[in-house]
């Protein structure tokens, strides 16, 4: 949306396409913006900008109260759910078997990210979506029989270094 306003505005001129061509080789950000929503406002700025230098007010305008009225809407659906890491320490595949299926009966979404087998011990890094705010079923699944460790980490799917 936001690209066919600036399509809309530069499109009635050549002269100014080809300033606007140069004017946005320019544009460059000194840090890397990981948010896809600041990338989205910061071209929404940069169009609207170009839009009213050409003198497109209406159309500046308009494109701005639908591309704010539709980022409104997504912004608001964003889940807000964040997912965890369970790291599992198993003894066997009978034992992998039934943690995996205590955590699919426990949880809203169970999805095995790696597995680690070695003599005598399975290891299991799987990423979880759960049901509400409570983790003591965590400490059931350690009980289980045939399964020595399980560690459960908030996850946001960023990796500092």
């Amino acid at each position: 949306m936001i690209t066919t306003l600036v399509i809309l505005a530069v499109t009635s001129n050549v002269v100014l396409s080809l300033g606007m061509v140069g004017a946005l080789s320019i544009v460059r950000f000194r840090t890397a913006i990981k948010e896809p929503l600041d990338i989205a406002f910061l071209f929404w700025a940069i169009a609207v900008g170009i839009v009213l230098a050409a003198g497109f007010i209406p159309l500046a305008v308009f494109g701005s109260v639908i591309i704010g009225v539709m980022l409104l809407v997504f912004v608001n659906r964003k889940s807000h759910q964040n997912p965890f890491m369970l790291v599992l320490q198993c003894e066997d595949e009978a034992s992998e078997r039934a943690a995996m299926d205590y955590l699919k009966a426990q949880t809203l979404r169970c999805s095995l990210k790696s597995k680690a087998a070695q003599a005598g011990n399975i290891e299991l890094n799987v990423e979880l979506r759960l049901k509400s705010d409570d983790t003591s079923f965590i400490n059931q699944l350690a009980q289980t029989p045939g399964v020595s460790s399980a560690v459960l980490v908030t996850y946001n799917g960023e990796y500092m270094g």
